[in-house]
């Protein structure tokens, strides 16, 4: 499609991409106002008409919290390095609820926007950061309760704590990265969908929020299990709230690669198939 006024004005032209293409990261800066309100609907909608409200951002992680005290904690007796199993366990479903709720919102965010992305160009890349974006309001929610638990038990964060955003941060971008695969992937088979939750919940399982990952004592596979980017990112958590973990050891040196290989790739891969996403969608 080519574009020309009779005045002298740039000319736009539009072709579909071929191959393997740069991600154009520049577009993104220059529709940085379509992000911004692109976040700032997600927030709405998503407490619009209910009863509680943002409060939700607080409840689903919370009473996890309390389910895993009850059955992992008092019953099973697993072992939380010398810290209180409430804290120990909220603590990491904090970033883990932040990086399940974006991945999820992530995945159907294109589905969601058909009516856009028939509609108008701008860079595709926007509608699964934004929806991974508008979850850092719910973390700063949850994450103000898990302030104020750790003051009630009487536990003051280590100095460690600078280097906190740079965990979210690795949430941020496994969340984001995860969720350029499964977007781009849920446009051309829509039982995408249906993976998600069965993902989510195994992600869970094989992440070390309910144990500590201390319990693997092998150095060689711990390296192993940082290959989960979300084991680093919990473990890297407790370690700048609580002091429970060595810094930087193996498992968060491998989660950091493997956090970026994904969102990298799936960046690319997202690139890859955008040229699709109108006709299929």
């Amino acid at each position: 499609m080519t574009v020309q006024s009779d005045r002298e004005t740039p000319l736009l032209t539009i072709r579909p991409s071929k191959g393997w293409v740069s991600l154009k990261l520049g577009e993104l800066w220059r529709f940085r106002e379509l992000l911004y309100f692109l976040v700032w609907r997600d927030i709405k909608v998503r407490y619009k008409q209910t009863v509680i409200g943002a409060a939700w951002a607080i409840i689903q992680p919370f009473t996890t919290m309390v389910i895993f005290s009850i059955f992992f904690g008092q019953l099973a007796g697993i072992p939380s390095d010398g810290v209180p199993y409430p804290i120990f366990s909220y603590a990491a479903l904090v970033p883990w609820t932040f990086f399940a709720t974006g991945l999820a919102n992530a995945s159907n965010s294109l589905v969601g926007s058909a009516h856009l992305i028939k509609k108008i160009y701008f860079p595709r890349l926007v509608i699964p950061l934004s929806a991974v974006l508008s979850n850092v309001m719910d973390f700063c929610l949850a994450f103000g309760v898990l302030v104020l638990m750790m003051l009630a038990y009487g536990i003051v964060p280590t100095v460690n704590v600078v280097f906190l955003p740079l965990f979210l941060l690795l949430a941020f971008s496994t969340a984001l990265g995860a969720g350029l695969w499964l977007s781009a992937m849920n446009v051309q088979f829509r039982d995408v969908r249906y993976v998600v939750p069965f993902l989510t919940q195994a992600w869970l399982f094989i992440t070390p929020i309910a144990y500590p990952s201390s319990l693997i004592q092998n150095e060689t596979l711990r390296a192993l299990y940082g290959l989960n980017p979300m084991a680093g990112v919990v473990e890297g958590f407790r370690w700048a709230l609580l002091g429970t973990q060595r810094a930087f050891d193996a498992t968060i040196l491998v989660s950091a690669l493997a956090s970026v290989f994904l969102l990298v790739s799936g960046a690319f891969y997202f690139r890859r198939m955008e040229r699709t996403f109108a006709d299929v969608v």
